[in-house]
C-alpha cells in the first residue's frame, strides 16, 4: 500500500532538490496552503531527524518527523515519515511511513516522484482520513511559484 504522487517542474534537479534541503524552503510549501509547516529541527544529513508542525486555521498544530535514511543527491531522498506529539517527538507505538523522493530530468525540467508505503491497510485509511492525500497535492502544488522565485 503505496501512496505516489508525480510532479514535474520547469527546474533543473538541483533547483527541486533544493526546495527540501533548504528549511526555510521547505517550509513554503511542505504543508498545505491552510496548514503551513514550520520546521524547528532540520538535520538534512543521513541519520539526522526533522521536527516540524502545521498551523491550522483554528491554531491547530499537528506535529511530525523524519528520521533520514538516505540521501544521493540531487537523485534521492528516503526517510521515516511519522506523527508527533505536541513536544515534537515520535509517539510511541505508531509505526512510522517509510517514505522516498526521487527527481528525474525529463524535458528540460524534473520530474519529482514521492513514496508514501503504509505498514498496513489500516495505517493508511488513517492518513487518508487524515487528508493526507488532498494535502500532499496542495502542497506540492506550492512548488511551482517557489521555484519561480529563485
Amino acid at each position: 500500500m503505496t501512496l505516489v504522487v508525480v510532479s514535474q517542474f520547469d527546474a533543473t534537479p538541483e533547483q527541486v532538490w533544493d526546495v527540501w534541503e533548504d528549511a526555510r524552503k521547505l517550509e513554503r510549501w511542505w504543508g498545505p496552503p491552510t496548514f503551513p509547516a514550520t520546521f524547528d529541527r532540520h538535520e538534512f544529513v543521513v541519520d539526522g531527524e526533522c521536527r516540524y508542525y502545521m498551523t491550522g486555521p483554528n491554531g491547530e498544530q499537528p506535529h511530525g518527523w523524519w528520521r533520514i535514511r538516505t540521501i544521493d543527491k540531487p537523485h534521492r531522498i528516503e526517510f521515516d515519515n511519522g506523527l508527533a506529539g505536541d513536544d515534537g517527538e515520535p509517539v510511541p507505538g505508531v509505526d512510522p511511513m517509510p517514505s522516498s523522493v526521487s527527481f528525474e530530468a525529463v524535458d528540460g525540467g524534473t520530474r519529482m516522484t514521492s513514496m508514501t508505503n503504509f505498514t498496513d491497510v489500516e495505517q493508511m485509511d488513517k492518513m487518508i482520513s487524515m487528508g493526507m492525500q488532498e494535502g500532499t497535492e496542495q502542497a506540492v502544488g506550492q512548488i511551482d511559484d517557489l521555484l519561480s522565485s529563485n
